[in-house]
């Protein structure tokens, strides 16, 4: 005997049972990217936002609303139209003085905002503006592991000395030609100052950086690395290098890029073992001579030689 059908006692058609689901959480994360919006006067902002962004709108002011976010962590206005005047109050904003990543990233700013009012600071992204100094680094947080300048117009390394925890530094595209005062940046893992109108390594001695691009430099020598025993990334391409030298020590070398140069020969990297990518087009190479001498010792890892470009491989 079938028995009847017994009754649904879901939410669908239990009221009851819907009221005691609990109600959802508050939304952390809003992300109005491309909505080129002028300003935030149509946007919710709720007190329980961590992180906020407002990449690539129309923005050239800083809602106050913003700065009474007390759980925001990460905060981007990248890519907008603010100015050094527009951008001003951030540094009032002592609600959100627990913010760690702050991205002012292809904006027009002049000069470093005043931001030593958050104390917790991780990453600070000023690239792509039109800044002419690093002043006003000083007053950044020490705790700032990641520091982007990028595309803009200085001319002097300085006011970095005490970022003592900082991991990347990118300075690329801008008017450098001395490598200074970095000796403090102990924990420095990544270093990027390609486009510059450096003549000169000087690593300060810093030993346990990983990744170095000196790119479309004014090298004429590739001496000054010899401490960098940790180094795994190098990146010397478009420069004026005539000889390999100074390598030997970079035992830890995976990709070495010296494409682009004044180079006639292979040698000084028979001690690379780990090495697995190596850029050597567009130089001068006439000879494959010595060639597989110089890669042996990384005959087991290497994968890539590029060699395009040189006379040597000309048919």
């Amino acid at each position: 005997m079938d028995h009847p059908a017994q009754p649904n006692h879901d939410a669908a058609t239990n009221p009851a049972a819907k009221e005691d689901e609990p109600p959802s959480p508050p939304p952390t994360v809003l992300d109005l990217t491309s909505f080129q919006l002028h300003d935030l006067d149509s946007v919710e902002l709720p007190t329980s936002l961590t992180e906020l962004d407002l990449t690539t709108n129309r923005l050239s002011s800083l809602d106050p609303r913003i700065g009474h976010l007390s759980n925001l962590k990460i905060l981007s206005f990248r890519q907008n139209l603010l100015t050094d005047a527009g951008v001003e109050p951030i540094s009032r904003w002592a609600a959100i003085s627990g913010l760690e990543e702050l991205v002012l990233r292809d904006n027009q700013i002049r000069k470093i905002p005043d931001v030593s009012i958050f104390k917790r600071l991780l990453v600070f992204d000023v690239s792509y503006n039109e800044i002419s100094t690093l002043n006003g680094l000083s007053a950044v947080s020490n705790t700032l592991k990641e520091l982007y300048v990028s595309k803009n117009e200085v001319s002097k390394i300085e006011e970095i000395e005490h970022f003592h925890e900082l991991q990347i530094l990118e300075l690329g595209s801008n008017r450098l030609r001395v490598m200074e005062n970095m000796q403090s940046l102990t924990n420095l893992q990544e270093l990027w100052l390609g486009r510059n109108r450096i003549r000169e390594i000087n690593l300060c001695g810093l030993k346990c950086i990983k990744k170095i691009s000196l790119q479309s430099n004014r090298l004429t020598t590739i001496s000054g690395l010899e401490e960098c025993i940790a180094v795994e990334e190098l990146y010397l391409s478009h420069n004026g290098i005539s000889k390999m030298e100074g390598l030997s020590t970079l035992v830890n070398l995976r990709v070495l890029d010296v494409s682009a140069n004044k180079l006639t020969a292979v040698n000084g990297i028979e001690n690379l073992n780990q090495l697995e990518d190596l850029w050597l087009n567009d130089n001068q190479i006439s000879s494959l001579e010595g060639l597989s001498e110089a890669v042996a010792g990384s005959r087991e890892k290497l994968t890539t030689i590029y060699l395009e470009h040189n006379p040597c491989v000309r048919i």
